[in-house]
């Protein structure tokens, strides 16, 4: 069986608070985006994975979609499987492929295998994997809070919008992004802000992240700039980054950006 992994962008981030066992309270609205990985799962004689497309970092066998296999697994009489995932969600970018990837692997081989699994049974096992991962079990956009594991869902539509995601050759640690944000210790705003327009975000809804990362890589700010000097309604960093995205009312082309950098068009 095949299925198609899709990422999310954040739409404001805040970092409220650092929290007694080292992670930090949050909020954010998850927005599921239209730029795919390809899942496939065939049994086999032993469990294997087998990537392709852009380069996976990291151990083959601590990838998140091995880790969701196993833990199903535990819990059932699962048979070996080859598990084919092709990569082109980038990595290091604030994009969560890598969640998506395990989510919908969750999904597919309960579907598969008829676990009979629920809806909230599939979240359950989704948070063991990862803080966002519970996200893409329903897939529809939320104001997530705590360590961005608790959800409520939200009223944002973008479907008005052509979206433009560029991506630099940057990877940004989310230990670094971590170590150098400020807690704003401001919580509820950005689930007052974005009921206003797309058009009132760019004064009004922010990503703690931005300040830091920027410092630290003008080149991310720049592209921020940029999308907004050609006529982005909003322009954001997604997540501790790199990647950055700008929702705009008419379709465009950036020209020699994808010199430098991975650019998508979703519309």
């Amino acid at each position: 069986m095949i299925t198609f992994a899709n990422a999310k962008i954040n739409i404001g981030l805040q970092v409220v608070d650092r929290r007694s066992d080292g992670y930090h309270n949050l909020e954010t609205v998850f927005y599921p985006l239209k730029l795919y990985d390809i899942v496939e799962v065939v049994e086999a004689d032993n469990l294997r994975f087998v990537p392709s497309g852009l380069a996976i970092p990291g151990s083959e066998t601590d990838n998140l979609c091995v880790r969701a296999y196993r833990l199903l697994a535990d819990d059932f009489d699962l048979p070996p499987v080859h598990i084919h995932l092709h990569k082109a969600i980038p990595i290091g970018a604030g994009l969560g492929g890598g969640s998506a990837d395990a989510a919908f692997l969750l999904k597919l081989l309960n579907d598969q295998f008829k676990l009979g699994l629920g809806e909230s049974q599939l979240i359950g096992y989704a948070r063991k994997l990862g803080a966002d991962c519970a996200f893409f079990i329903r897939n529809s956009p939320v104001l997530a809070t705590g360590i961005g594991d608790v959800f409520q869902a939200v009223s944002v539509d973008l479907s008005g919008f052509n979206i433009v995601v560029v991506k630099p050759d940057i990877h940004v640690s989310t230990a670094m992004a971590y170590g150098m944000v400020k807690p704003n210790g401001a919580p509820g705003r950005l689930a007052s802000n974005i009921q206003l327009p797309v058009e009132s975000w760019r004064d009004s809804v922010v990503n703690d992240f931005e300040s830091g990362i920027f410092f630290r890589y003008p080149e991310i700010a720049s592209i921020k700039t940029a999308l907004y000097e050609e006529g982005a309604v909003f322009a954001a960093m997604s997540g501790s980054g790199s990647a950055v995205y700008g929702l705009f009312r008419e379709k465009l082309s950036l020209g020699g950006w994808s010199r430098n950098h991975q650019v998508f068009y979703i519309d």
